[in-house]
């Protein structure tokens, strides 16, 4: 079970982004007071940095602290209720201590807040799996005879086996983008040149060409969704989409826009900027990959995010978005 630390954007400058590297190196070297205090010193200053209040957090569910872990992601889930992660966090606590109930609301909590959060369905499917090996034990209890339980509850143990949660102290980075061949030199001419009534060689250029331009118009399909959404325009955001498009988690269409539609009308102000995008292109297909630095109303949240674009007619529109993984 993946246990999420600071997975929030650093957009900040460089010395707050040393404040938080230093915590979580001295977290991962057991020295706890030393992390603590240097948190609270800078929370001090900056009571609201939900960054490190998370790394917080974390620090003290590594000491031992389990109570006051859970008080610290419980005030985070209320005053930034848009955050996956304190939910997260606080579902894997709450596993470790066994209270899979609580465990479920809260991964379930976190997934609402993002359907396509890979972590946190992962997580989920973890205490799913712990719930169908308790409900299994019991029923072999009470019907020992049935002999259909006993598989079951063989295979949900397996799935429900001993894991180590991992802790996670800073943003997951995007692969560096592949180092494209370099392009063929036509050597100078030499005098032993071959004579003009050779054979000309293949010309892939044009082919070159036309996939070049394909991922350029992908990319900036991409570039337009995020000068939409980062300039509350709605008719452009969704317009960005397939008309066959399918939100996360299973919901319907409609009820995806009027949820996306609250959220961007409700923000005085949001930015997006994208760092590593890749886009690689299949034919009428392509794949967008890139980190996604989010800000709106206090709140920044970096997360990795994968767009798969189709194109419909002289444009590519989203057919399937994923955060996370």
């Amino acid at each position: 079970m993946v246990l999420l630390a600071a997975v929030l954007s650093v957009l900040g400058a460089a010395a707050r982004a040393d404040e938080y590297s230093d915590v979580a190196q001295l977290t991962r070297e057991g020295k706890f007071s030393e992390a603590l205090t240097r948190a609270d010193r800078f929370l001090s200053n900056k009571p609201r940095d939900a960054q490190m209040r998370l790394l917080k957090g974390v620090t003290q569910r590594d000491a031992g602290k389990t109570a006051d872990a859970i008080s610290t992601f419980v005030r985070l889930t209320e005053e930034f209720p848009e955050l996956p992660e304190p939910y997260n966090n606080l579902g894997v606590l709450y596993a470790d201590q066994n209270q899979l109930d609580k465990a479920r609301a809260a991964f379930e909590a976190a997934l609402r807040t993002h359907p396509s959060y890979a972590t946190a369905h992962e997580n989920l499917g973890d205490v799913y799996a712990k719930l169908s090996s308790t409900a299994y034990s019991k029923a072999l209890q009470m019907e020992g005879a049935n002999a259909a339980v006993t598989p079951k509850l063989t295979l949900s143990r397996q799935l429900a086996g001993p894991g180590q949660a991992k802790i996670v102290t800073a943003a997951p980075s995007v692969p560096a983008a592949p180092v494209a061949p370099a392009a063929p030199v036509n050597p100078p001419p030499r005098e032993a040149a071959a004579p003009a009534k050779q054979a000309p060689a293949a010309e892939p250029a044009p082919a070159k060409a036309s996939s070049d331009a394909a991922t350029r118009e992908a990319e900036a399909a991409v570039q337009n969704w995020v000068a939409a959404w980062s300039g509350k325009d709605l008719k452009g955001y969704f317009g960005a989409y397939a008309k066959d498009f399918s939100p996360a988690g299973g919901a319907s269409r409609s009820a995806w826009e009027t949820e996306r539609r609250s959220r961007i009308e409700g923000k005085s102000k949001i930015s997006v900027r994208l760092e590593g995008l890749q886009v690689v292109v299949n034919g009428n297909k392509a794949t967008a990959k890139f980190r996604q630095d989010y800000r709106a109303n206090g709140i920044a949240i970096s997360s990795r995010k994968t767009l798969d674009l189709v194109k419909h007619g002289d444009g590519w529109k989203i057919v399937r978005e994923a955060v996370g993984g």
